[in-house]
């Protein structure tokens, strides 16, 4: 509640997408661009094999907690949208994702991670 208040105040658009908060920028603003709110612990959909990642996966940067690659590699993994492999494959075209995360994934979604890396250049 109290973070709905205070993105409301700050001008966002509080609405439901899929069962997931999403906060517009405005009243034309759009799902795809707004703050999506995920809670650490709990699966984003029903029918996901995992859960979002623990925060403290991830890293303080000033004030803001910020979820480590190892925990977004997972959520991307889950999700597995088009855009979420493209996100997967530009990490793995700089060099920041190879081989060697396969071990550090849930063991349900390493198939996801080989496929991307047997062809990065999608």
């Amino acid at each position: 509640d109290g973070i709905r208040s205070a993105l409301v105040s700050a001008g966002f658009v509080a609405e439901e997408v899929l069962g997931i908060p999403v906060f517009l920028d405005g009243a034309d603003g759009k799902p795809s661009a707004g703050i999506h709110l995920l809670y650490e612990g709990e699966k984003v959909k029903p029918d996901y094999a995992t859960a979002v990642p623990r925060i403290d996966v991830g890293e303080v940067n000033g004030t803001a907690n910020i979820i480590g690659l190892e925990g977004l590699l997972t959520m991307k993994l889950q999700s597995f949208r088009r855009k979420d492999q493209v996100h997967i494959l530009d990490l793995i075209n700089v060099g920041l994702i190879d081989a060697s995360w396969l071990d550090r994934v849930p063991p349900i979604l390493r198939d996801r991670l080989q496929t991307l890396l047997d062809d990065p250049d999608g």
